[in-house]
């Protein structure tokens, strides 16, 4: 009996130890993991070129990796060959990578959009196909809200691989409103209509300065080309006020805008119809 209860104490003061040790190691690892997210958060915070979204994914990316290492200890604390366990990870990585290929492309597809950041959360953009507002950006989908306010989420290597429009990247924005006048009209006075309706807007910017040309001698109008510059935040709203405003300034003015019609000409006694379309 005696020999019994030697044989245990061996093995308590032998592995109880090492029980011991590896709680401390993995309540310790936890606790620098848990400060290493924090650390990462609070100088994420500071720099002002880091946005939200990344500084999130670089500080989960931190906390994990902490933890790793920490649990490679607690097993190296067992007596656990840490070598042949990495090496069985390894493997064990490149057969699930294998199978999961589409979705580790999304994964490197997450981790370049948060690196390169083609956009941010709240820019409008216009990417695989989707045009909406970015409403987060994780590492398997892109988040979008369509202008009529419906969620779509897109694959990161769907975005990733395709050309991205970001309508919010610059401060600024264009405007091209296209007009037809009739020939028959004075092409002055319509310039002069124009440039009022231009110049009674706040929202048009002076500089750029704003142009009004003849863009084209169609077939049956002479069409304007009212370009202006904009800050983007007014673009839809100066983009709609526009064409109001000139149809309203036109027809006070008394400039008339043709439209699609069709004239009769009578040759020998046969009538013959030709339709003119006007673009």
């Amino acid at each position: 009996m005696q020999d019994v209860i030697d044989n245990v104490m061996t093995i308590i003061t032998a592995y109880g130890l090492n029980v011991v040790a590896a709680i401390v190691i993995l309540i310790v690892g936890l606790m620098v993991a848990g400060w290493a997210k924090r650390f990462v958060l609070k100088m994420s915070a500071k720099a002002s070129m880091v946005d939200d979204t990344l500084a999130g994914f670089f500080a989960g990316l931190t906390y994990y990796a902490v933890v790793a290492f920490v649990i490679i200890a607690v097993l190296a604390r067992f007596g656990v060959e840490t070598t042949s366990l990495i090496a069985v990870f390894g493997a064990a990585g490149l057969a699930i990578g294998l199978a999961l290929q589409g979705t580790l492309s999304n994964v490197a597809a997450g981790v370049m959009l948060l690196l390169f950041r083609p956009f941010k959360v709240g820019d409008l953009v216009e990417a695989a196909g989707i045009m909406g507002t970015v409403k987060s950006i994780s590492l398997f989908v892109t988040e979008f809200a369509t202008l009529d306010n419906v969620q779509v989420l897109a694959p990161n290597s769907q975005v990733w691989g395709s050309a991205v429009k970001n309508f919010s990247h610059h401060d600024t924005r264009r405007i091209d409103c296209v007009i037809g006048i009739a020939y028959e009209d004075d092409i002055n006075v319509a310039f002069a209509s124009a440039q009022a309706v231009v110049d009674e807007d706040f929202r048009v910017l002076k500089d750029p300065e704003p142009m009004i040309v003849v863009s084209e001698l169609g077939d049956s109008s002479v069409n304007l080309t009212i370009r202006v510059w904009c800050n983007a935040t007014d673009y839809w709203g100066l983009r709609f006020g526009l064409n109001k405003s000139l149809k309203e300034r036109f027809d006070a003015d008394q400039i008339s805008i043709p439209y699609p019609q069709r004239t009769l000409h009578i040759m020998g006694g046969e009538l013959a119809m030709e339709t003119i379309d006007v673009e």
